[in-house]
């Protein structure tokens, strides 16, 4: 596809987005990578190739991960069976252990690899790192599962100060030494607002906010938080992605600019939200717009 292109239709490509790229030069914009294009190796190799281009015209990224599905497989291989309370994971002693391993450990060790790979600079913290993510119990029945009371941002921001792409795991701590399981897109809000970001990108695997979950057709490209509010009282949006636009308000309410729940599915995605009139999602405006 890419040999149909001219280099003068190349060229009118660059120019089109250069008002995209005035806009979020030197902005920092934070994204929460996981699922489906964190599984899809094709996809995965397309997300890093967009980080890296943006953190190239100045864009400062950061990238906060998640690794749920790669945590479960984990536990199965160490037979220990995954167990969630309202779509949040049971995590006792052992699972916190096992849920470091893979976040902190492997799949943010990847992450910086890939980005280093396709040309960037990148450095892996976790949020225990320069204690990052400050967390206490959220529920007793769900044991090491953490509610974020404070981000230190003093780590990241001396990141993106030396030039780095900072990839955070979402692990939390507290002041005794215990470690926290921390959901991914709650962490990432709580990160952006902290940075007082310019826009928060959280990449799932659906088309974003649909009026009518069973038609893609439906999808809502942008809402006020008023409108945000309005849609899951009436109910039209439930479940899963509740917790996916609260992450979003609270991130606005916090001074993020304006956030996008974005369909993590296809290729450069991205760069469609940031860089084209079209988007790839929902955007959620802050009140600046």
């Amino acid at each position: 596809m890419h040999d149909t292109f001219t280099n003068a239709e190349r060229a009118e490509v660059l120019t089109q987005a250069l008002p995209y790229i005035k806009r979020y030069t030197g902005k920092i914009v934070v994204v929460k990578y996981g699922g489906n294009a964190m599984i899809n190796e094709q996809l995965k190799q397309q997300v890093m190739e967009d980080i890296v281009l943006l953190w190239l015209i100045g864009v400062k990224i950061v990238l906060v991960h998640g690794g749920g599905p790669e945590i479960s497989d984990l536990m199965k291989r160490l037979g220990k069976q995954a167990e969630f309370v309202d779509g949040l994971r049971v995590t006792d002693r052992e699972t916190v252990d096992i849920v470091q391993m893979v976040l902190a450990g492997k799949i943010n060790k990847t992450l910086v690899n890939l980005l280093e790979m396709k040309g960037g600079r990148a450095l892996g913290i976790s949020g225990m790192d320069g204690r990052l993510i400050e967390a206490r119990t959220k529920d007793e029945r769900l044991g090491y599962v953490g509610e974020v009371t404070h981000i230190h941002t003093r780590p990241i921001l001396d990141l993106l100060e030396k030039g780095y792409i900072p990839v955070v795991s979402t692990i939390g701590c507290d002041r005794h030494g215990n470690a926290y399981n921390i959901n991914g897109d709650t962490a990432a809000a709580r990160i952006a607002g902290a940075l007082q970001a310019q826009r928060l990108i959280l990449m799932t695997d659906i088309a974003g906010i649909l009026r009518d979950k069973e038609d893609p057709a439906s999808l809502i490209s942008e809402m006020t938080v008023e409108e945000a509010q309005l849609l899951m009282s009436d109910g039209i949006v439930s479940g899963g992605m509740i917790p996916k636009l609260e992450c979003c308000i609270d991130a606005i309410h916090a001074g993020v600019k304006n956030a996008v729940i974005m369909d993590g599915r296809i290729p450069h995605s991205i760069l469609m939200e940031l860089l084209t009139d079209e988007g790839a999602g929902t955007w959620i405006k802050g009140e600046e717009q």
